[in-house]
């Protein structure tokens, strides 16, 4: 069974999701899922180039309304 956590991260201005998503990140194992919601829209453009500068895996980016919700596998 794969870990996963939740981050919310609504009404966080950049850089502060990316920063405290990646917290997060290394409480996960390797493999383990994290979703983050954020409402920053900066944040569309810093959780890929993130997850490319780092390694991790964006396995989805979507939006439901306001809210931008990002799913990180940790590599």
């Amino acid at each position: 069974m794969t870990e996963t956590l939740d981050y919310d991260a609504t009404g966080l201005l950049c850089p502060l999701p990316v920063l405290r998503a990646n917290r997060k990140l290394r409480e996960l194992a390797i493999g383990g899922l994290l979703t983050v919601r954020a409402t920053d829209p900066a944040a569309e453009a810093d959780f890929p180039a993130f997850c490319r500068q780092t390694g991790h895996e964006l396995v989805s980016a979507t939006r439901e309304g306001e809210v931008l919700v990002f799913v990180i596998r940790k590599r």
